[in-house]
């Protein structure tokens, strides 16, 4: 199988990793950066109140569909590849979105990005996988690569509501292709191609049942937004997705070449921590969802005033993540991803103690500091643990694998934490007063969210006790980068 694809000298392997991690950055941005932008959007090409919820469900949809099928083929045909495909059409799309005139162009651009970024994400992070062997350096590239998702993430609703606010909706789209354009030009000359040499057909059936699984469940979910959990628009594509989902699980225990052998499975540090990764992400997205609006709903902030909100959260991940890969390799990864965890739950705890009246300083910001400082933490262990034990010839498959986990969990905590909150608010309304309503009902959901990390936490302390993988190093042998090959 070809080698790991490093440039020479340790400045070459830093340089494809910031620009590795800054396509990532754009990727991850635009999963939440027209939320802001939406009511613009609709005024300016006459999108109706149901068919706007697609501007943002279009790239979900895609991206978390199609992360197992082109991370796989970047296994098959090269990841550098993949990844050049995807950053290509990444950028084709946004510039669709941009200069959209109707709202199906802007529709259609939206899934067109989400599919680039699946073709992109997952060949990225495996190349970075490779490209740092040994568990100190990766530690430390995974640690940026999760600060730099993080912060995509959270800054999405800063340059949304700046752009939209200073410039035009239509800049949220067109900022990324000088990222695009940079990517294309740079990382040719600074990572060499990868894939596996071993004689390898791509797995159509499997593809296609994996995909259409996770598409379906994901399209239940984010169904819930405008519909109950017993109506049929929901019910129906989620048994579909469970039915869908067993038919791959039978077809990879029996075909020769499976898009996920069921061995790569039962690794249990990959398996434990992508099982508590779901949780982790669940608690995560709902919270930065719930957060904004709380921001907005009972503490009034306008859209850019509660973005800026948000920019203290970004420096506790930064936080976080800076001290995560130390962590990592001092007490292993199932001690580092237990005190993310409840780390991330006492935060979780102390925000749902907020009241009406509390101003942004004293109830919000303390709360918010200890939970993005545990998320920084977290997030770069769990990817370090989701592609445990991967080489060049599974890397890409692991790193689909990792993203699909966060995709899901992210739907899920959207769908079920989100109604949990709405459902509370909307009891309360009546005898406490909107406002009173809305905080009790970020509180409860912040309450369950922080017993989910509990759960996670005791799931990974008890699971991986016997784990070499995730246990300390203290003298780990660092592999060297293996050459080029062009």
């Amino acid at each position: 199988m070809t080698a790991a694809s490093a440039p020479a000298g340790p400045g070459g392997r830093r340089a494809a990793l910031v620009v590795l991690c800054f396509v990532q950055f754009m990727l991850v941005l635009d999963d939440t950066v027209v939320n802001v932008a939406l009511p613009s959007i609709r005024s300016d090409l006459g999108f109706s109140t149901t068919d706007l919820t697609w501007v943002a469900n279009a790239y979900f949809l895609a991206f978390g569909g199609l992360l197992l099928l082109f991370g796989r083929l970047g296994d098959l045909i090269g990841r550098r590849r993949v990844f050049l495909w995807g950053v290509t059409l990444f950028g084709a799309a946004s510039l669709l979105c941009g200069l959209a005139q109707e709202p199906w162009q802007l529709v259609a651009g939206r899934f067109a990005q989400g599919a680039g970024a699946a073709m992109a994400s997952p060949a990225a992070l495996a190349l970075i996988t490779l490209l740092f062997p040994g568990r100190k350096e990766r530690a430390k590239a995974l640690g940026i690569w999760g600060a730099i998702a993080g912060l995509g993430g959270t800054t999405g609703v800063v340059i949304s509501g700046a752009l939209t606010g200073l410039a035009s909706w239509r800049w949220i789209f067109l900022i990324n292709l000088p990222v695009a354009a940079l990517a294309l030009v740079l990382l040719p000359r600074l990572v060499g191609e990868s894939r596996t040499d071993r004689p390898t057909r791509l797995d159509v059936p499997g593809a296609l049942l994996g995909t259409g699984a996770v598409v379906s469940l994901v399209y239940a979910l984010l169904q819930t937004e405008h519909a109950g959990w017993s109506d049929l628009s929901v019910v129906v594509p989620l048994l579909l997705g469970i039915a869908l989902g067993a038919l791959f699980l039978l077809v990879e225990a029996r075909t020769a070449d499976p898009l996920i052998p069921l061995s790569f499975l039962s690794v249990r540090i990959r398996a434990v921590s992508n099982a508590a990764g779901l949780l982790f992400a669940a608690a995560f997205f709902s919270l930065s969802f719930l957060l904004m609006l709380h921001l907005q709903t009972v503490l009034g902030y306008g859209p850019l005033k509660a973005g800026f909100g948000f920019l203290p959260y970004g420096a506790g991940i930064l936080t976080g993540v800076w001290c995560s890969s130390r962590l990592a390799v001092r007490l292993g990864l199932r001690w580092a991803l237990v005190l993310a965890f409840l780390i991330s739950a006492g935060g979780l705890l102390l925000l749902s103690g907020v009241s009406p009246n509390d101003s942004y300083a004293l109830g919000v910001l303390p709360g918010m500091l200890v939970v993005s400082f545990g998320s920084g933490l977290g997030f770069p262990a769990l990817a370090i643990a989701g592609v445990s034990g991967t080489d060049e010839e599974n890397a890409g498959l692991g790193s689909a694998v990792l993203s699909s986990v966060q995709q899901i969990g992210g739907a899920v905590g959207l769908a079920v934490l989100v109604s949990v909150a709405t459902r509370r608010s909307e009891e309360l309304t009546g005898s406490v007063g909107p406002l009173r309503a809305a905080t009790e009902g970020f509180s409860l959901t912040l309450t369950i969210a922080a017993g989910l990390l509990v759960l996670g936490a005791a799931l990974i302390a008890v699971l991986l006790a016997k784990d070499s993988a995730a246990q300390p190093e203290s003298a780990a042998r660092e592999p060297s980068p293996k050459p080029v090959r062009r």
